[in-house]
C-alpha cells in the first residue's frame, strides 16, 4: 500500500523509515529553534522585532519547521541498501532549489517587516510596514506550497532508491 504515492515497487515506503522519522524530528527542532529565535518570534536578547509577531506569521512558522525538517532528513537519512538502486541521470534532480527557496520564503515571511534590511532600503520604514508587511502572509502560503513540493519530490525520490545507501558491513574472513 502506497501512502502519498511515495512508496517503491519494493515496498519500501520512506515514511515508515525510522532514520527518516528520526533525522526528521532531529531537523524539526533545530529549524524551531532557528528560525524561531532568528525571527524573534521566541522573545530572546540577541534578536528584536519592532513589530509583534502576527498570528499567521507563527502559524506559518509551526507549519514550516516539520516541512523544513522532513526535506532535510531526506539529505541525512540513509536509504537502506535494498532500495538504493542506480538512478538514470535525468532522474536524480532532487529539488533543492525549490526547497531552499521555499525555506528563505518563510523566513521572510516571518520575520518582522521593518527589521528586514532590504525591505527598509527599498522601501523605508512606513514602507515596509504598508508594502512588506500585507505580502508577508502571500509570501509564507507561497513559501509552504514549495516546501510541501520539495518534500513530495525528496520522498518519491528516496522511494524509487535516490539518496546515500547505507555502506554493507563485511566481516573479515582470517
Amino acid at each position: 500500500m502506497t501512502i502519498s504515492g511515495v512508496a517503491s515497487a519494493s515496498g519500501y515506503c520512506p515514511i515508515r523509515d525510522r532514520a527518516l522519522v528520526a533525522w526528521s524530528a532531529l531537523w524539526t527542532v533545530v529549524a524551531l529553534a532557528v528560525l524561531g529565535l532568528v525571527s524573534a518570534i521566541v522573545p530572546n536578547p540577541i534578536f528584536g522585532r519592532g513589530i509583534p509577531p502576527e498570528p499567521f506569521a507563527v502559524g506559518v512558522w509551526l507549519a514550516a519547521t516539520p516541512l523544513i525538517g522532513l526535506a532535510m532528513a531526506t539529505y541525512f537519512a540513509p536509504v537502506p541498501p535494498t532500495v538504493a538502486v542506480a538512478l538514470e541521470p535525468a532522474v536524480r534532480r532532487d529539488g533543492t532549489a525549490l526547497g531552499a527557496l521555499g525555506g528563505f520564503g518563510v523566513f521572510l515571511a516571518i520575520g518582522c517587516p521593518t527589521c528586514n534590511k532590504v525591505a527598509l532600503l527599498l522601501l523605508g520604514a512606513s514602507g515596509a510596514a504598508s508594502v512588506f508587511g500585507p505580502i508577508q502572509p502571500a509570501l509564507g502560503a507561497i513559501s509552504l506550497l514549495l516546501l510541501v513540493g520539495t518534500v513530495v519530490w525528496r520522498l518519491r525520490l528516496r522511494a524509487r532508491g535516490g539518496g546515500c545507501p547505507v555502506p554493507q558491513i563485511r566481516s573479515a574472513k582470517l
